[in-house]
């Protein structure tokens, strides 16, 4: 009848994990930039810039397998 009345489908528990690991890496990064953003020392510098550097391919890798998801 009316179309607002039709039940929700339940999300899927793997694209619901994909989003807190989504969230999670965001995060992770964000905390990486800031103790980037603090460091003082040269050695610290470095090991933030690799640190920053994974967490911003990771949440490519999961922004990428998101939007596969919103494709299906």
């Amino acid at each position: 009848m009316f179309s607002f009345f039709k039940p929700s489908a339940k999300p899927d528990p793997d694209y619901l994990k994909l989003l807190d690991k989504l969230a999670e890496t965001k995060d992770n990064l964000d905390l990486a930039y800031e103790h980037f953003q603090n460091a003082t020392e040269p050695e610290l510098i470095d090991s933030y810039i690799y640190e920053f550097n994974a967490m911003q391919m990771r949440y490519k890798f999961l922004l990428g397998r998101v939007k596969s998801y919103d494709i299906q």
